[in-house]
């Protein structure tokens, strides 16, 4: 299928709601352990880097994207399986259930939903993500991307398989890259949102900004306060211990919120050094 979106969103036309849609495909991991298997090794390895670059690469690049198309037509494009999940949701499905076998990758997927207005993200390594910020305004934070593409769209997926971890973060996030893992370690993710701060969308000590979807698991008392302050590049929770729960979390910047709305600079200025503190001595680093 050479125009994979507009395929999903055709079906979904076609569909009532609660219409079920079966398919399989070969996802990267499975296609990458097929390579590897099939050939003896180092060619396995060589033809694999090879594959990795036509298929994976070359697509999602300005300079070569012409030209791969032009010769693969779009056919037998590669994706992970994150962004497969992504595309599908985002044209409007749910999964119903989903296995694999014989080294493809089974689902079937229910119409709960019209598709996103907006279901073709960017590849680019540099991504814009709506965030909720002050006065309940939806921004745009600049970030590295971590995620596969329309990783976006699984929130809601993600939290009602996997949960949240101690800390407030879901157990199992599969949607980030190994190259992704790396980046936020070290924060080196974050770097852009250094843009945000010059144009005064956040300031530098502030909660976390979020998503509308993760936003919703909050209270609505916390709600309410949270959009009475900009968020901030730096949490007031690597000040000290982490919270370990999602209320755990809410009570942490509740206690910093109110502080800040009494005395902002005094707040933001002890949270810094606190802050730097947790950083510099404690290497208090980002999952």
């Amino acid at each position: 299928v050479r125009y994979i979106n507009q395929y999903f969103i055709k079906i979904n036309e076609l569909l009532p709601f609660g219409g079920v849609f079966i398919a399989c495909c070969e996802t990267s991991k499975t296609r990458k352990r097929r390579y590897l298997k099939s050939y003896f090794t180092p060619l396995n390895y060589v033809l694999y880097t090879f594959d990795f670059i036509w298929h994976r690469i070359a697509p999602k690049l300005h300079s070569t994207r012409k030209l791969y198309f032009a010769v693969t037509k779009g056919k037998h494009r590669v994706f992970p399986y994150p962004e497969i999940l992504g595309r599908l949701y985002s044209c409007g499905f749910e999964i119903a259930t989903e296995s694999y076998t014989r080294n493809l990758y089974y689902f079937a997927v229910v119409k709960t939903n019209l598709p996103y207005e907006s279901s073709n993200p960017t590849y680019a390594p540099f991504i814009k993500l709506k965030r909720v910020g002050k006065n309940g305004k939806l921004i745009g934070i600049y970030k590295f991307r971590t995620m596969h593409a329309y990783s976006e769209y699984l929130q809601p997926y993600v939290y009602q398989k996997y949960k949240l971890k101690k800390g407030g973060k879901f157990a199992y996030d599969f949607r980030v890259s190994n190259w992704g893992r790396f980046l936020r370690k070290f924060w080196l993710d974050e770097l852009p949102m250094l843009f945000n701060l010059f144009k005064g969308d956040i300031k530098l000590v502030g909660v976390r900004p979020l998503s509308q979807h993760y936003f919703s698991l909050y209270t609505p008392e916390m709600q309410a306060l949270r959009i009475q302050v900009k968020p901030g590049l730096l949490p007031p929770f690597y000040s000290g211990e982490k919270p370990q729960t999602l209320d755990e979390v809410q009570e942490n910047e509740k206690q910093y919120i109110e502080a800040y709305l009494k005395h902002p600079f005094r707040t933001d200025w002890k949270y810094f050094w606190k802050i730097m503190y947790m950083i510099i001595f404690k290497r208090k680093r980002s999952e």
